[in-house]
């Protein structure tokens, strides 16, 4: 049975950091809540506000669900390493499926509105995101949850699996960014029209 982790002292402000990035986090998923129903008109499944599900879902699962699960490492560095490491893991796992929903409200939404998919940079940015993150928790999960990885090759695998962590992390963040600019660029787009709800890709060219 694993025991403690043993790394180095947490530095004295780290309770504080952690506790800034708990504030930061919380007010950037209320401001996205506050966004979606103050000017785009709420959130709903079985209505044309279906596609305000995707922003709220993607923000919580992978930008505040998988920065918290990031910290797990350095919150909790004095328990056992199978206790960190499960939570960890289930965070992501809740991170996932979250950002699943809202993947799923967003393809569901052009669907039924007969618009393209995958028409823009941030959906194509989104889709990568979401694949490399999946793609990351996967092989974590066989390396350092599954009974089987051998401790060398844990050891070998690590500062990869902490590196692509952080990035995912930072290209999740930076897509959400991306995504905010694009739906700022549509309303600005729209002019005097700009209080309706729905985001729609540009009309394909005619052909003569």
């Amino acid at each position: 049975m694993e025991g403690p982790a043993s790394p180095a002292p947490a530095p004295g402000a780290l309770p504080y950091y952690v506790a800034f990035s708990q504030l930061l986090g919380l007010t950037v998923v209320a401001m996205t809540g506050a966004w979606l129903g103050m000017y785009r008109g709420g959130i709903a499944w079985e209505s044309a506000l279906q596609f305000n599900v995707h922003p709220l879902c993607m923000v919580i699962g992978l930008v505040f669900l998988q920065g918290d699960a990031l910290l797990v490492y350095r919150v909790f560095r004095n328990e056992a390493k199978r206790t960190t490491k499960v939570l960890h893991g289930l965070l992501h796992v809740f991170a996932f499926v979250i950002a699943l929903v809202g993947l799923v409200a967003v393809f569901e939404h052009h669907r039924k509105k007969g618009y393209a998919d995958l028409y823009s940079l941030h959906s194509w940015c989104g889709i990568l995101v979401f694949a490399l993150f999946f793609a990351q928790w996967l092989v974590g999960f066989s390396f350092f949850l599954f009974p089987g990885a051998s401790f060398s090759l844990r050891s070998r695998y690590r500062p990869q699996h902490v590196f692509f962590g952080a990035a995912i992390f930072l290209l999740s963040v930076a897509t959400a960014l991306l995504g905010l600019k694009e739906a700022l660029l549509f309303e600005l787009g729209k002019g005097p029209r700009g209080n309706q709800i729905n985001r729609r890709p540009p009309p394909a060219p005619e052909t003569s």
